[in-house]
């Protein structure tokens, strides 16, 4: 989504280095957490760790990688474990209870979210430590790029680009203290969908009461994988979603049978 001046952490403050002001030496306790919600991502997990691993070289400091394997049938947790990240399995079949299960196996101070079809900026663990170190900031996600453009993708993202830079709710990387996600009790397991926009609501609330703010960091957006209209179509947020919409209007019983059929389909 678009960079806008109300959410940016000032490019002075990603040269200051954590390890100086916060992490004693010797302390090889993980600063940032980095967990990875999978089900069946055999085939695109590995070019998201490739970005983790140039991240993490670019960083420097201590970052772990969970991934938190939601009931996979196929290789995910064996790659994982290959590639040297924690995995922890998590039976329940749902986005925010396996991102809250790799968060309280987390031991970082900051504790960060991205999709496992993604690929992460080689600077994010740098503006996510300089956002959090500032002591302005509670949470916020470093927004994204699609993977691909197209006549369809282009009206989808500036038809969503109001509303991030209204809210400051984002794609990409989310990120937060883990003692305020644990405030806050993490993602709502309820929801089947829309629980990212649901914590961030949470995180916002619970900034305001100490003085802080979502931001989303400068200069480290995420390639957001395309699949979704790989399978609906460019213009399926025009041709489809208006339908579903006035359907769940009517029936909002039918809400889970939506977010099973979008988000949680079996055939992957």
């Amino acid at each position: 989504m678009p960079e806008t001046a109300d959410h940016r952490i000032p490019q002075a403050n990603l040269q200051q280095s954590y390890t100086e002001r916060v992490q004693p030496a010797g302390d090889t306790t993980p600063r940032i957490s980095l967990i990875i919600p999978a089900y069946n991502e055999a085939q695109l997990l590995p070019r998201l760790l490739d970005s983790v691993d140039a991240a993490r070289a670019a960083y420097g400091g201590a970052v772990e990688v969970i991934v938190a394997d939601n009931a996979s049938t196929d290789a995910t947790p064996e790659i994982a474990r290959q590639r040297g990240c924690r995995v922890v399995a998590i039976a329940k079949r749902a986005i925010a209870a396996a991102r809250n299960g790799g968060a309280a196996a987390a031991r970082g101070e900051i504790v960060a979210f991205t999709d496992a079809d993604g690929q992460i900026h080689p600077r994010t663990f740098h503006v996510l430590d300089a956002a959090v170190a500032s002591g302005r900031i509670v949470a916020g996600a470093t927004g994204g790029r699609f993977e691909r453009w197209s006549p369809g993708l282009v009206a989808t993202f500036v038809l969503f680009a109001p509303l991030a830079l209204a809210t400051g709710f984002d794609v990409g990387v989310v990120y937060t203290r883990r003692a305020d996600f644990e405030a806050i009790g993490g993602y709502d397991e309820s929801l089947l969908y829309a629980e990212d926009v649901a914590f961030l609501l949470a995180l916002r609330r619970h900034g305001k009461s100490t003085g802080r703010r979502l931001a989303r960091p400068w200069g480290a957006r995420t390639i957001v994988s395309t699949r979704k209209f790989d399978r609906w179509g460019d213009w399926h947020f025009f041709t489809r979603m208006p339908a579903v919409g006035w359907r769940l209007l009517r029936d909002r019983s039918s809400a889970a049978d939506f977010a099973r059929e979008y988000w949680y389909r079996p055939d992957r």
